[in-house]
Protein backbone atom coordinates (compact mmCIF):
# COMPACT_ATOMS: atom_id res chain seq x y z
CA UNK A 1 0.00 0.00 0.00
CA UNK A 2 1.28 3.40 -0.98
CA UNK A 3 0.03 6.37 1.04
CA UNK A 4 0.24 9.31 -1.07
CA UNK A 5 -0.21 13.00 0.68
CA UNK A 6 -1.57 14.90 -2.49
CA UNK A 7 -3.27 18.25 -3.72
CA UNK A 8 -4.79 18.37 -7.14
CA UNK A 9 -1.66 19.98 -8.41
CA UNK A 10 0.68 19.64 -11.36
CA UNK A 11 3.38 17.88 -9.08
CA UNK A 12 0.43 15.77 -7.60
CA UNK A 13 -1.02 14.65 -10.83
CA UNK A 14 2.43 13.62 -11.52
CA UNK A 15 1.60 10.94 -9.08
CA UNK A 16 -1.12 9.56 -9.41
CA UNK A 17 -1.07 9.21 -13.20
CA UNK A 18 1.53 6.54 -11.99
CA UNK A 19 -0.54 5.01 -9.38
CA UNK A 20 -3.51 4.69 -12.09
CA UNK A 21 -1.05 2.89 -14.68
CA UNK A 22 0.26 0.92 -12.61
CA UNK A 23 -2.29 -0.42 -10.76
CA UNK A 24 -0.59 -0.06 -7.36
CA UNK A 25 -2.68 -0.40 -4.42
CA UNK A 26 -2.88 3.55 -3.09
CA UNK A 27 -4.34 5.71 -0.64
CA UNK A 28 -4.57 9.39 -0.83
CA UNK A 29 -4.30 11.51 1.74
CA UNK A 30 -5.30 14.90 0.93
CA UNK A 31 -2.73 18.22 1.92
CA UNK A 32 -4.74 21.30 1.79
CA UNK A 33 -2.18 23.81 0.95
CA UNK A 34 -4.54 26.49 1.54
CA UNK A 35 -5.16 26.18 5.05
CA UNK A 36 -1.45 25.37 6.06
CA UNK A 37 -1.33 21.59 6.33
CA UNK A 38 1.62 21.44 4.63
CA UNK A 39 3.84 22.80 7.84
CA UNK A 40 2.16 20.60 10.63
CA UNK A 41 4.38 18.46 12.14
CA UNK A 42 3.24 14.57 10.71
CA UNK A 43 3.52 16.20 7.17
CA UNK A 44 7.08 17.72 7.79
CA UNK A 45 7.97 14.17 9.42
CA UNK A 46 7.19 12.85 5.32
CA UNK A 47 8.02 16.23 3.69
CA UNK A 48 10.75 18.49 5.21
CA UNK A 49 10.88 20.63 2.47
CA UNK A 50 7.15 21.15 2.84
CA UNK A 51 5.74 20.46 -0.46
CA UNK A 52 3.52 18.03 -1.80
CA UNK A 53 3.34 15.44 -2.92
CA UNK A 54 5.09 12.81 -0.46
CA UNK A 55 4.13 9.15 -0.29
CA UNK A 56 5.03 6.60 2.44
CA UNK A 57 5.39 3.04 1.32
CA UNK A 58 4.08 0.77 3.56
CA UNK A 59 5.67 -2.28 1.86
CA UNK A 60 9.27 -1.85 0.13
CA UNK A 61 10.82 -4.27 -1.80
CA UNK A 62 13.82 -4.55 0.84
CA UNK A 63 11.35 -5.90 3.97
CA UNK A 64 12.69 -3.30 5.98
CA UNK A 65 10.23 -0.55 8.02
CA UNK A 66 8.00 1.89 5.99
CA UNK A 67 9.61 4.34 3.42
CA UNK A 68 8.31 7.81 3.25
CA UNK A 69 10.17 10.23 0.31
CA UNK A 70 9.48 13.62 -1.00
CA UNK A 71 9.98 15.29 -4.53
CA UNK A 72 8.01 14.19 -7.26
CA UNK A 73 10.69 13.10 -9.34
CA UNK A 74 12.41 10.98 -7.01
CA UNK A 75 9.05 9.53 -6.26
CA UNK A 76 8.36 8.36 -10.02
CA UNK A 77 11.90 7.09 -9.78
CA UNK A 78 11.22 5.06 -6.84
CA UNK A 79 7.84 3.73 -8.07
CA UNK A 80 9.36 3.05 -11.40
CA UNK A 81 12.31 0.78 -9.90
CA UNK A 82 9.78 -0.97 -7.24
CA UNK A 83 7.49 -1.51 -10.27
CA UNK A 84 9.93 -2.28 -13.19
CA UNK A 85 7.57 -0.07 -15.06
CA UNK A 86 7.40 2.95 -17.18
CA UNK A 87 11.53 3.17 -17.32
CA UNK A 88 13.36 0.78 -19.33
CA UNK A 89 16.71 -0.84 -17.66
CA UNK A 90 18.42 -0.52 -21.63
CA UNK A 91 21.08 1.77 -20.68
CA UNK A 92 19.92 4.39 -23.59
CA UNK A 93 16.74 4.48 -23.17
CA UNK A 94 16.87 4.32 -19.37
CA UNK A 95 19.13 7.57 -19.30
CA UNK A 96 16.33 9.25 -21.93
CA UNK A 97 13.90 8.89 -19.58
CA UNK A 98 16.08 10.01 -16.67
CA UNK A 99 17.34 13.59 -18.81
CA UNK A 100 14.09 13.90 -19.61
CA UNK A 101 12.54 13.52 -16.48
CA UNK A 102 15.31 16.30 -14.65
CA UNK A 103 14.43 18.42 -17.85
CA UNK A 104 11.00 18.62 -16.15
CA UNK A 105 12.33 18.79 -12.32
CA UNK A 106 14.83 21.40 -12.97
CA UNK A 107 13.39 23.61 -15.68
CA UNK A 108 9.69 22.83 -17.57
CA UNK A 109 8.07 23.01 -14.03
CA UNK A 110 9.92 25.67 -12.26
CA UNK A 111 9.75 28.27 -15.20
CA UNK A 112 6.18 27.05 -16.56
CA UNK A 113 5.41 27.84 -12.03
CA UNK A 114 7.11 31.13 -12.59
CA UNK A 115 4.90 31.77 -15.83
CA UNK A 116 1.51 31.24 -13.71
CA UNK A 117 2.24 33.20 -10.23
CA UNK A 118 3.28 36.57 -12.42
CA UNK A 119 0.11 36.19 -14.85
CA UNK A 120 -2.11 35.38 -12.40
CA UNK A 121 -0.98 35.45 -8.34
CA UNK A 122 1.33 38.00 -8.27
CA UNK A 123 -0.20 41.12 -6.09
CA UNK A 124 0.66 43.66 -8.92
CA UNK A 125 1.90 43.33 -12.53
CA UNK A 126 5.87 42.94 -13.25
CA UNK A 127 5.93 43.62 -16.43
CA UNK A 128 9.69 42.67 -16.91
CA UNK A 129 9.06 39.06 -15.40
CA UNK A 130 5.98 37.88 -16.58
CA UNK A 131 7.57 38.83 -20.61
CA UNK A 132 10.65 36.69 -19.15
CA UNK A 133 9.06 33.94 -18.13
CA UNK A 134 6.76 33.81 -21.10
CA UNK A 135 9.60 33.78 -23.10
CA UNK A 136 11.29 30.64 -21.41
CA UNK A 137 8.06 29.10 -21.17
CA UNK A 138 7.93 29.05 -25.39
CA UNK A 139 11.20 28.24 -25.48
CA UNK A 140 10.80 25.37 -23.46
CA UNK A 141 7.61 23.89 -25.44
CA UNK A 142 9.83 24.81 -28.72
CA UNK A 143 12.28 22.02 -26.67
CA UNK A 144 9.49 19.38 -26.02
CA UNK A 145 8.12 20.06 -29.47
CA UNK A 146 11.32 19.64 -31.32
CA UNK A 147 11.86 15.83 -29.20
CA UNK A 148 8.08 14.88 -30.00
CA UNK A 149 8.39 15.31 -33.82
CA UNK A 150 10.77 12.67 -33.41
CA UNK A 151 9.52 10.13 -31.22
CA UNK A 152 6.17 8.48 -30.11
CA UNK A 153 6.87 9.95 -26.17
CA UNK A 154 8.98 12.23 -24.80
CA UNK A 155 12.41 9.67 -24.14
CA UNK A 156 11.41 7.34 -27.08
CA UNK A 157 8.45 5.16 -28.29
CA UNK A 158 6.86 4.03 -24.91
CA UNK A 159 5.09 5.98 -22.17
CA UNK A 160 7.24 6.73 -19.47
CA UNK A 161 7.82 8.37 -16.15
CA UNK A 162 9.26 11.22 -18.22
CA UNK A 163 5.82 11.69 -19.86
CA UNK A 164 4.00 11.02 -16.23
CA UNK A 165 6.20 14.40 -15.37
CA UNK A 166 6.16 16.43 -18.22
CA UNK A 167 1.89 15.97 -18.86
CA UNK A 168 0.67 17.56 -15.75
CA UNK A 169 2.58 20.93 -16.11
CA UNK A 170 0.66 20.91 -20.17
CA UNK A 171 -2.71 20.43 -18.96
CA UNK A 172 -2.90 24.63 -17.75
CA UNK A 173 -1.35 25.48 -21.44
CA UNK A 174 -4.29 28.00 -21.61
CA UNK A 175 -2.66 29.39 -18.09
CA UNK A 176 0.60 29.99 -19.79
CA UNK A 177 -0.52 31.70 -22.61
CA UNK A 178 0.84 28.95 -24.51
CA UNK A 179 -1.94 27.46 -28.13
CA UNK A 180 -0.79 24.27 -28.39
CA UNK A 181 -1.80 24.82 -32.01
CA UNK A 182 1.47 26.47 -32.18
CA UNK A 183 2.91 23.09 -31.10
CA UNK A 184 1.55 20.29 -33.39
CA UNK A 185 3.65 17.63 -31.71
CA UNK A 186 3.06 18.12 -28.44
CA UNK A 187 -0.68 18.71 -29.22
CA UNK A 188 -0.86 15.38 -30.85
CA UNK A 189 1.46 13.73 -27.87
CA UNK A 190 -0.66 15.69 -25.21
CA UNK A 191 -4.43 14.42 -26.87
CA UNK A 192 -3.11 10.68 -27.37
CA UNK A 193 -2.43 10.60 -23.32
CA UNK A 194 -5.37 12.65 -22.39
CA UNK A 195 -7.29 9.52 -23.96
CA UNK A 196 -5.68 6.91 -21.80
CA UNK A 197 -8.46 5.75 -19.11
CA UNK A 198 -5.75 5.98 -16.06
CA UNK A 199 -5.16 9.70 -17.05
CA UNK A 200 -9.00 10.18 -16.90
CA UNK A 201 -8.94 8.54 -13.99
CA UNK A 202 -5.98 10.39 -12.01
CA UNK A 203 -8.07 13.31 -13.07
CA UNK A 204 -11.56 12.25 -11.98
CA UNK A 205 -9.67 12.53 -8.88
CA UNK A 206 -12.03 14.96 -6.21
CA UNK A 207 -10.68 18.49 -7.16
CA UNK A 208 -10.68 20.70 -4.92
Amino acid sequence: MIDLYYAPTPNGHKITLFLEESGLAYQIHRVDIGAGDQFKPEFLAISPNNKIPAIVDQQPVDGGAPLSLFESGEILLYLAEKTGRFMSQELRSRAATLQWLFWQVGGFGPMLGQNHHFNHYAPQPVPYAIERYQVETKRLYTVLDKQLKKHAYVSGDEYSIADMAIYPWVVPHARQRIDLEDFPAVRNWFERISARPATKKAYSLPQD
